[in-house]
């Protein structure tokens, strides 16, 4: 049964917002409400017709066939707004339909753009959400939309985390609020004028001094911060320190020898890497105790310190519903090698219908404990009903993906502290991974504390 939705001040805020300009972006906490907000202002809109187009949102599949569905169905106020989600073997009938609102993923967008101009709407308003997923301007969905970001009256953007790599991020996103008004029109032009390079690292772009600034007192008019800690009453989240394992001497000469040399020999053959990147991610593979040997990713075990470690965890937790994240495939398989092939897997080559079951008996504290992958769980769940424990078995380079999944169970509706565990190796890339998250996570809290609140 649908609920009156009653906004906090904030989301009033937000709304006030995206109504007193045509670009608005909404860089708000998970559980704070971005998706009513846009369809309370959309309904504004509509109602004093200026929204005769409707609205089209792109955002990452789960959110496309959960979130926005379920925002529209579970308010009263929004039950009116039709929509429908271009994709799957109907998508040609969805894109037809006469609604309010189209929700598309961004993968569906090159085919949304080999349709017959008939096909294609005036939508009035473009809404992005999870706009990182157009921070980089060289990427294929965002060269497709860069022509017609300009035809829409209004667009909106919405993320939690803008600048999961440093400020350089920002410059898609803006882009897409302002056509190229405050940070420049091209990604070159953006990095000339607040970046520099050093002659040893070309690839690395530095902040110029007084370049953060600058992008803040330009883009902030743009944009709104908000934080759940400051508007919703949150239980603890305490930092505890990293569990951490030594590599077993064998597999400490194995992991010595991809860092210096690239090479090392294995019963099953010769492992090289061939540059130091991937030196890098072999070295880290090691850490979790696999390695792959091929490129077919047949893969050897090294060691079970970490597995181990983890195991003595979850004898702690006593059975508390409990997440561990992994980051390879061969972590995935020798944590269900450990734990029972049935455990369930959030991750690749789990079907949506399936994932949809995990979770639900996941949240109705039937499943003890689940596996997940970050960049398979990083928006649109909500895991917060039984579980407040989180163990990192492998960590992810990707500040956005780290967050984000932290954030499917420190969220609106959780009643206890959440306790999030990180084994590292000792002495190892582990440490370096998790420095690195702790430094970008730095710069975007720099970010969210430089920009105004209205």
């Amino acid at each position: 049964m649908s609920i009156v939705w009653t906004p906090h001040d904030y989301q009033l805020r937000a709304v006030k917002l995206l109504l007193s300009q045509g670009s608005g972006g909404l860089l708000l906490d998970p559980g704070l409400g971005k998706t009513a907000v846009c369809l309370a202002a959309y309904k504004v809109l509509k109602k004093k017709g200026l929204a005769p187009g409707g609205m089209l949102v792109i955002a990452p599949l789960r959110p496309c066939y959960s979130v926005w569905p379920n925002e529209v169905e579970k308010w009263a106020d929004f039950n009116e707004l039709t929509y429908a989600v271009i994709h799957g073997d109907d998508k040609k009938q969805m894109l037809d339909l006469d609604v309010d609102i189209h929700i598309i993923n961004p993968e569906g967008l090159p085919w949304l753009f080999e349709q017959k101009p008939r096909r294609w709407r005036n939508w009035t308003i473009l809404c992005v959400d999870e706009s990182t997923k157009f921070k980089h301007s060289t990427t294929k969905r965002f060269r497709l939309m860069r022509h017609h970001f300009p035809r829409f009256d209004r667009r909106w953007i919405l993320t939690g985390t803008p600048i999961p790599n440093g400020i350089e991020d920002l410059f898609g996103q803006i882009f897409i609020l302002d056509l190229g008004r405050a940070l420049g029109r091209y990604i070159t032009h953006y990095r000339n004028e607040y970046f520099h390079v050093e002659p040893w690292d070309r690839y690395n772009y530095i902040p110029n001094h007084g370049a953060w600034e600058t992008i803040v007192e330009r883009i902030d008019p743009l944009v709104l911060r908000l934080s759940a800690q400051d508007y919703l009453t949150m239980p603890p989240l305490p930092y505890i320190d990293p569990i951490m394992v030594d590599l077993p001497d064998e597999a400490r000469e194995k992991y010595q020898e991809i860092e210096d040399e690239f090479i090392t020999q294995l019963e099953e053959g010769i492992v090289v890497a061939a540059n130091s990147a991937v030196a890098g991610g072999k070295c880290r593979q090691i850490c979790n105790g696999a390695l792959y040997i091929n490129p077919q990713h047949d893969w050897v075990g090294i060691h079970d310190a970490k597995i181990e470690a983890l195991e003595e965890v979850l004898e702690e937790l006593g059975g508390a519903p409990t997440i561990v994240m992994y980051e390879f495939n061969h972590d995935k398989e020798r944590l269900l090698g450990r734990f029972g092939s049935t455990t369930p897997v959030l991750g690749g080559g789990t079907s949506a219908r399936r994932a949809d079951q995990y979770i639900q008996e996941f949240n109705d504290g039937k499943i003890p404990l689940m596996i997940c992958h970050p960049g398979s769980m990083a928006h649109g769940l909500n895991l917060q009903e039984t579980c407040h424990h989180m163990i990192w078995f492998g960590l992810t380079w990707n500040l956005e993906h780290y967050d984000q999944a932290i954030a499917r169970i420190y969220r609106q509706g959780q009643k206890n502290p959440v306790f999030v565990y990180h084994i590292l190796a000792r002495d190892t890339l582990d440490e370096r991974v998790m420095g690195v998250l702790k430094d970008k996570d730095y710069t975007q809290k720099k970010l969210f504390a430089s920009l105004t609140t209205r």
